[in-house]
């Protein structure tokens, strides 16, 4: 990468980052505050914590369109701007009811899409993904972060400290995206990044991204529900207060990472992406089965805790990989953008799953359902097919290229090693899916 491609891969990671931290902070603390709260249920805190995940799901796309048309900083700086005000809400909230409303107001301030989009505008065709990489990788270590000082933040300044820090934090993000992300020169439509209009209705039809879309619908659910009881049982089964809950999560999310790293290796090295799949979601079953039957023993419950944070991240990190194996080349950027939207509306559904089982019926139950929710997924994940493990290459053509864009993509075909081509002429851009093994890389020289 050069120097503005890192530029803009450190700022827009820490843009990414400031957002979700302020998002995933409430996750460990909120469920505590339903005493403190008149007129506040479980059913009320679940809603709380899931309500942005409705309003993120519902305006991700749109804004990400708009931001092709009014500009990506504009919509950026506008989405943190609202993330901002929602946080400004809640932090001044003294009932359950106005903190949900700011919560969804942060939700609404969705700026995935545009961010993505404005990354692939700023970098080359072939560092584009190590780019993307660098900024998803930040959800992980947001939500990991958010989990230790999310309790710590709680107890030092309460639970509207956290809103006020949530508050600043996207401040910190407008000054990035104003005075730190470089600007480009010209807005694209990346098929590979961003949200396109014409691809939606193609990308949704697709049997097997609408497994792949049911796979993280459910496993955001799952670990939504599972934090309207975790952060309780912490508490008042095993004694522990919520200032020291990081003493938990902290050696739970390290020794997930650890043991989740070599099957990531695993999966795409040695190609057992599918298998793998299968084996962690059918662990996740045992890991919310051990929680609901286990519930009266700590260890259980903190092995449990680790094998579902295990399973959790491997999957967290493969599902993408393999959104992009089974969309067309054409409709990658969209394919993920609707798999986002289903991630956020799982989310938001297991915050009121999860809240409505705490309030009328048990702690076992909400685990329960996480069971038979991940069961669901097992039996589409077994029909999934077993993906081409193929590479996206991205080659910039050269004008005589560009003259016949018909009789060009034929030419590419015949090359070896390449499955699909699409030419987006606007950008100037072959978008390939190679075989890394069978490609002649010097055929395409001549393209360029």
């Amino acid at each position: 990468m050069n120097k503005l491609e890192r530029r803009t891969a450190l700022s827009l990671a820490a843009v990414y980052a400031v957002r979700m931290l302020g998002l995933f902070m409430i996750l460990p603390v909120l469920p505590l505050y339903a005493e403190n709260f008149e007129e506040a249920t479980p059913f009320l805190i679940g809603l709380a914590i899931g309500i942005y995940g409705l309003t993120q799901a519902t305006f991700q796309i749109p804004l990400g369109l708009m931001s092709d048309r009014f500009g990506r900083k504009r919509i950026i700086i506008a989405g943190l701007i609202i993330f901002a005000i929602g946080s400004v809400v809640s932090a001044l909230s003294d009932n359950i009811y106005s903190i949900i409303i700011g919560r969804a107001i942060q939700g609404m301030g969705a700026i995935a899409a545009a961010t993505m989009a404005l990354a692939a505008d700023l970098t080359e065709e072939n560092n584009r993904a190590k780019v993307m990489a660098s900024i998803g990788m930040t959800i992980g270590v947001a939500f990991a972060v958010a989990m230790v000082v999310g309790p710590l933040i709680n107890d030092w300044y309460g639970l509207s400290g956290i809103f006020w820090i949530t508050a600043l934090l996207a401040l910190v993000g407008i000054g990035l995206v104003a005075f730190v992300v470089p600007t480009p020169k010209k807005l694209f439509h990346h098929r590979d990044a961003g949200v396109m209009s014409d691809y939606l209705l193609p990308a949704i039809k697709n049997a097997n991204l609408l497994r792949m879309n049911i796979g993280v619908f459910i496993l955001h659910m799952v670990m939504t529900a599972n934090f309207t009881v975790l952060p309780l049982l912490f508490k008042n089964q095993m004694n522990i207060e919520s200032a020291s809950h990081w003493k938990i999560y902290l050696p739970v999310f390290a020794l997930s990472f650890i043991f989740a790293l070599p099957l990531i290796i695993i999966a795409e090295k040695y190609q057992k992406i599918k298998p793998l799949l299968i084996g962690t979601v059918a662990t996740l079953i045992l890991a919310q089965l051990g929680l609901s039957f286990g519930l009266e023993t700590n260890y259980l419950v903190l092995a449990s805790f680790l094998m579902f944070f295990i399973s959790f991240n491997f999957l967290e990190a493969i599902q993408p990989s393999l959104v992009a194996k089974y969309s067309s080349v054409s409709n990658k950027g969209t394919a993920m953008g609707i798999f986002s939207t289903w991630q956020f509306m799982g989310i938001f559904v297991g915050g009121i799953t999860g809240g409505f089982l705490l309030e009328h019926n048990s702690q076992s139950a909400v685990f329960l359902f996480g069971g038979c929710a991940a069961l669901v997924w097992l039996v589409a994940a077994i029909s999934l097919p077993k993906p081409h493990f193929y590479k996206s290459q991205l080659v910039k053509l050269s004008p005589l290229m560009l003259q016949d864009s018909q009789a060009t993509t034929i030419a590419l075909y015949e090359i070896k090693g390449i499955k699909e081509v699409a030419i987006a002429i606007e950008e100037g851009i072959a978008y390939l899916k190679v075989d890394k093994k069978e490609l002649d890389e010097t055929a395409l020289v001549a393209f360029q």
